[in-house]
């Protein structure tokens, strides 16, 4: 199939106030943006406006889930991403689309997770397909879960969801398995 070396690296955000901005992302082993079907089918899940919602994209990437979030109007969205090369993407692209309701990190998932109590209504988590600390995760995510906080699971694989996560709606596209699953206290 041929591809466009023009839109290489690139990816478009579908919905609210940046719809059809393009932001970019670096060439890094592993770094794959989540597909527009899926992002759209996810918005269209927890509706396109998320006005007062605060949401934590923890294994960024690309940071295009949280560009959508913040696109559709979260009052807060925290991106969370450990490669160096892909933090400077992501800073690069917040200053490019001015949404002033993005905060990005550089460092690890659970090093967040375990040095700060902020709570969130909406949890987007994308690991790379090859990581496997999903118990050790559960654990911690519950300190940072908002009372019917909603989290969303992108894996390679199914992934077993702990007691206090209700399995809410799921999918799949080509190698990706997606769930959207809602805590309760």
């Amino acid at each position: 199939m041929y591809k466009n070396p023009n839109h290489r690296n690139k990816v478009r955000i579908i919905g609210g106030e940046c719809r059809s901005r393009i932001i970019t992302f670096p060439d890094i082993e592993g770094l794959r943006p989540t597909a527009d079907m899926v992002r759209e089918k996810l918005f269209n899940w927890l509706g396109q406006n998320l006005h007062g919602k605060s949401v934590l994209d923890l294994f960024s990437g690309s940071g295009v889930m949280g560009f959508e979030a913040a696109s559709r109007y979260a009052k807060q969205v925290i991106l969370i991403e450990k490669n160096r090369k892909a933090f400077f993407n992501i800073q690069e692209n917040i200053n490019l689309l001015k949404l002033n309701n993005l905060n990005a990190f550089c460092m690890d998932a659970f090093d967040y997770l375990q040095n700060n109590n902020n709570k969130f209504d909406i949890i987007l988590l994308d690991p790379p397909y090859a990581w496997d600390k999903w118990n050790k995760l559960w654990q911690l995510l519950i300190n940072h879960l908002n009372n019917d906080a909603y989290i969303y699971i992108e894996a390679s694989s199914h992934i077993e969801l702990p007691s206090n996560l209700i399995h809410h709606k799921q999918g799949k596209s080509g190698n990706s398995h997606f769930i959207l699953a809602r805590f309760v206290d």
